[in-house]
């Protein structure tokens, strides 16, 4: 039977029964000539109460929902938390693929040129959610183990900064609105990306994403005008920024603070004190892992790593 054919009905329960039964994966692949992949293929957002109701269903059988947790367990489904990636079409993995092909053999002498910077917003009313998947261990990554996501919601601050090797910007909170292009360049490239570049010279390089105020034709003749090159970046990449590491430090920063922020001022307060209190170490190790994280991309060939 090909991987990529479907399971009807009969054949799914038989298999199930099997498993109930006692039978392995293996003994089961071999007597009705499948492959692994096609008896580990099920619904792996299921909970353990949802697989034992579906099983009575079916063939009139109760059965615990601590057995089913065993026999999960027995054929090396383990419940944990998906990977959460932000979408990525396949036109996007070609470009990134691309990019890390460019950038692979680039030496520390020239990623130390390179200030990567981002947004990214905190809130104050976190998803506390905790949604689990079945998997196998040392499958986090797997394609069928990933959750992908599109935008981030609910009251909070966006905030900026960036990193070099042996250095990084103050962290800047965006009051009230929404960032435009003006304001990227008159609180952002003005103050910060410009005092950079005079201080690492004409080789520096801004590396910033392609949201909409950073390419506004305003950005690129202020750019031009302070001859600050831009590092040409690829759209939903942001296990190539070794910038996200650092945000989720100070998200992890923030989450510890006891008694955690209660209101919006608190939270602005508690980001500038994390910032700076974030070891220059981490993100120089971070900043070092350019070359990994290429390679790891291009093993993908552009899809999701595990950075």
């Amino acid at each position: 039977m090909s991987n990529h054919q479907r399971l009807d009905d009969g054949m799914r329960w038989r298999i199930v029964g099997r498993l109930e039964a006692g039978q392995s994966q293996v003994q089961i692949c071999r007597k009705f000539n499948l492959t692994p992949s096609v008896v580990s293929r099920r619904n792996r957002g299921a909970t353990v109460s949802q697989l034992s109701r579906d099983l009575h269903a079916v063939t009139g059988t109760r059965v615990s929902r601590v057995t089913v947790s065993k026999r999960l367990h027995e054929t090396g489904l383990f419940a944990r938390r998906p990977a959460v990636f932000v979408l990525l079409p396949s036109t996007n993995r070609r470009v990134r693929l691309a990019w890390c092909r460019e950038h692979r053999d680039w030496s520390m002498d020239q990623w130390v040129t390179v200030l990567f910077t981002d947004e990214s917003r905190f809130s104050l009313n976190t998803d506390s959610r905790l949604i689990l998947i079945w998997r196998e261990p040392g499958t986090r990554y797997l394609p069928s183990n990933v959750r992908e996501i599109d935008h981030y919601g609910g009251l909070g601050l966006m905030v900026w900064a960036g990193i070099m090797l042996d250095g990084r910007t103050h962290l800047h909170v965006f009051e009230r609105g929404t960032v435009t292009g003006v304001r990227y360049r008159d609180e952002i490239l003005e103050p910060y990306v410009r005092l950079f570049r005079g201080a690492v010279g004409p080789e520096f390089i801004l590396m910033d994403n392609n949201a909409r105020p950073h390419r506004a034709l305003l950005i690129d003749e202020f750019l031009e005008s302070e001859n600050i090159r831009r590092m040409d970046w690829q759209a939903r990449s942001p296990d190539l920024n070794p910038i996200e590491h650092v945000w989720n430090a100070l998200g992890r920063a923030i989450a510890t603070r006891n008694p955690p922020p209660r209101n919006i001022l608190e939270m602005k307060t508690a980001l500038l004190n994390e910032w700076d209190q974030l070891p220059q170490e981490m993100i120089n190790c971070l900043i070092s892992s350019m070359k990994s994280r290429c390679k790891a991309c291009i093993s993908v060939r552009g899809a999701h790593t595990p950075y």
